[in-house]
């Protein structure tokens, strides 16, 4: 993977999908749809409600929840207040939910946001918190299912664990074929060239703290089990 695909400034590694609606790596396209089939085959509709998400997408996302325009959720998945934050502590706020533009996994197309569209009315509602996959949760089916299975085809959370970091997303799965190497290219030399050439809100932060952040944001997640994809 080159630095503009690494980063998500080009999109010549990514496939779109017509079925279910998604855009991967072009080598984590079937792996996924083998994966799809077998929880069709289980009564799980498995779908991904984000994939692929390009710099300017993720910049975006950055900017309005820097700006309040997005909703903030503390570690636990509750609400904060915007306003109540100082510049430090916003930060960290966003990245405990969502990356900084450059530094997305998404950008890699190995990444995938999963639901059960089966399991909810209207998938519309759903939010994307921990509380989903609970026991009790909508997706308490879908994320036993993928405790079992995901690894037969490549795929694990990358953030299953809470290092104090990034927060604990049981949807968010990874192709580690894909992932483990373009992880390994996410130098912080990269990164700062990214930002010094991007218009994102809260640049001079990002940079004074960018070892931290890369050490803690980016590069701190699970190891996948050995991949049984073949």
């Amino acid at each position: 993977m080159n630095e503009l695909e690494l980063t998500g400034r080009a999109r010549t590694h990514i496939v779109d999908v017509d079925d279910p609606g998604c855009a991967l790596h072009r080598d984590t396209v079937q792996p996924f749809l083998e994966m799809r089939a077998a929880a069709l085959s289980a009564g799980i509709d498995l779908v991904p409600i984000s994939s692929f998400r390009d710099f300017e997408h993720q910049r975006r996302i950055w900017n309005d929840k820097y700006r309040g325009k997005r909703a903030l959720y503390d570690r636990s998945g509750r609400a904060l207040d915007h306003g109540t934050l100082s510049e430090p502590a916003l930060v960290d706020a966003i990245l405990w939910w969502s990356a900084m533009p450059g530094a997305s996994r998404h950008h890699w197309g190995s990444e995938i946001d999963v639901i059960d569209r089966g399991a909810l009315p209207d998938p519309r509602s759903v939010k994307l918190l921990p509380i989903e996959f609970s026991p009790n949760g909508p997706f308490a089916r879908l994320n036993a299912w993928l405790d079992e299975n995901m690894q037969h085809f490549g795929f694990f959370r990358p953030y299953c664990t809470d290092r104090g970091g990034v927060s604990p997303e049981p949807w968010h799965l990874s192709h580690a074929p894909i992932a483990e190497g373009a992880l390994h290219q996410l130098t912080e030399s990269v990164l700062r060239q990214v930002l010094e050439s991007s218009e994102v809100d809260g640049k001079a932060e990002l940079l004074r703290r960018l070892s931290d952040i890369r050490a803690r944001y980016i590069t701190s997640v699970d190891s996948p089990c050995i991949p049984r994809y073949a």
